[in-house]
């Protein structure tokens, strides 16, 4: 693995690791839906951008195009509405451990739709390993009912977990080998038209954000939430898998706990190291497995009819 594609998996780790924060912050302010129409536009608007100076063009085949919309369903219009909408309802502590379902939806979906990418025993260790870490991280903020909280909020955020673990599949399979910039544009497209089309339809009057917190908000979760996120999670859905890919949720509440230490003057305590080090482990055992594999294979493989000549 290159250190490019661990550099992409750490910043995207940090930038969604926020996100959670400033979506909170937002939908005090903003409906869910129109929330997630302003992020999605804003995270478009800077795609195209990029697209314009990397001289690429939009597809113009008519099943990939279909390919896209499909995509853009379940990697962005859906989950970005519920995650808002959980979020009206459900903690952020609880909010990150629902979305660390995603590697675990993701593993059972690519095994029955990807080839190369079956359960094994060494990955489900992994993501157990690394959800574990994700409970212990976040623990701290259980009050003393536990888990309990709006069940509707809680189905939503679960249904987003499950929409992205079909979008993540639903890249590797059908768009791989594509730009990540191509990939990212067309799905935000499509995304933002079916998020518009349905803020008005169901949260008439459309309320624009009243407070500067709010914008800024949005065009953090815009610009680097959704624009820079969006190239870097494509690049690692197309160089690292499904599985793999979606393993970058269980950094999100490291992050959030390094950020709270940082800005809110937070205590350490013991679930910090010993939840992050859980959540590292659960990465490593993963990603061990991979290149045991990948040395294996080079080993047992026949030497080139040129080079025994040379050899001989």
């Amino acid at each position: 693995m290159k250190l490019k594609e661990w550099g992409a998996f750490v910043l995207l780790g940090l930038i969604w690791g926020s996100s959670f924060l400033w979506i909170k912050i937002a939908v005090e302010d903003v409906g869910p839906l129109v929330l997630a129409s302003i992020r999605v536009l804003f995270g478009l608007i800077g795609l195209l951008v990029v697209l314009r100076l990397t001289g690429n063009s939009f597809p113009r085949e008519r099943r990939i195009i279909g390919l896209y919309f499909i995509l853009s369903i379940f990697q962005t219009a859906l989950p970005f509405a519920l995650i808002s909408w959980s979020e009206t309802r459900i903690a952020s502590s609880l909010a990150s451990i629902l979305n660390g379902t995603v590697p675990l939806f993701t593993i059972l979906v690519a095994h029955f739709w990807l080839h190369d990418e079956k359960i094994t025993i060494s990955r489900i260790a992994g993501l157990i390993i690394g959800f574990l870490g994700v409970v212990t991280l976040v623990s701290r903020d259980f009050g003393p009912e536990g888990l309990s909280g709006n069940l509707l909020g809680q189905l939503a955020m679960l249904g987003a977990s499950v929409s992205y673990s079909i979008g993540i599949t639903f890249t590797r399979k059908f768009l791989r080998g594509q730009q990540p910039v191509v990939q990212s544009t067309m799905t935000l497209l499509f995304a933002d038209m079916l998020l518009w089309l349905n803020a008005f339809s169901f949260e008439q009057p459309i309320i624009l954000p009243h407070r500067a917190i709010t914008w800024f908000a949005l065009l953090w979760l815009g610009l680097l939430g959704t624009c820079i996120a969006y190239l870097l999670y494509f690049f690692l859905i197309n160089s690292w898998g499904a599985t793999r890919a979606s393993v970058v949720t269980y950094v999100f509440p490291v992050v959030g706990l390094i950020l709270g230490l940082i800005f809110l003057k937070e205590t350490v305590d013991w679930r910090l190291g010993v939840g992050s080090l859980l959540v590292v482990a659960g990465i490593v055992v993963i990603n061990l497995k991979r290149q045991a594999t990948q040395a294996s294979s080079q080993v047992s493989a026949p030497i080139p009819a040129t080079a025994q000549a040379e050899l001989d």
